[in-house]
């Protein structure tokens, strides 16, 4: 069943609200949905039985999630992250 399962693999933004780069150089493995979601005749809520979309793993670097999908014969797909772009300024220019 590990062979037909896909996943990919990304390392996660910059938090938008903060100015550091803290936990940004983990990589994670999230599996894609093998099913899509339907509502539940109850309640409405969104769901399916797809468990692997409740899992997340993380890995200190790009190398090591690639082998543990290739170690498990998961088809993963990297996502690079865009280049970082610093904008120098200095304070004075605020002011110009």
């Amino acid at each position: 069943m590990l062979a037909h399962m896909t996943a990919s693999i990304f390392q996660r933004p910059k938090n938008a609200m903060q100015s550091g780069k803290a936990l940004s150089d983990a990589w994670f493995l999230e599996f894609e949905p093998a099913e899509a979601k339907r509502p539940d005749p109850l309640m409405g809520w969104a769901g399916s039985g797809d468990m692997n979309q409740q899992v997340r793993l993380s890995f200190p670097d790009k190398d090591s999630a690639i082998d543990y999908a290739s170690r498990y014969g998961i088809e993963a797909r990297v996502h690079l992250p865009p280049p970082r772009r610093l904008k120098i300024q200095a304070y004075a220019d605020n002011f110009r």
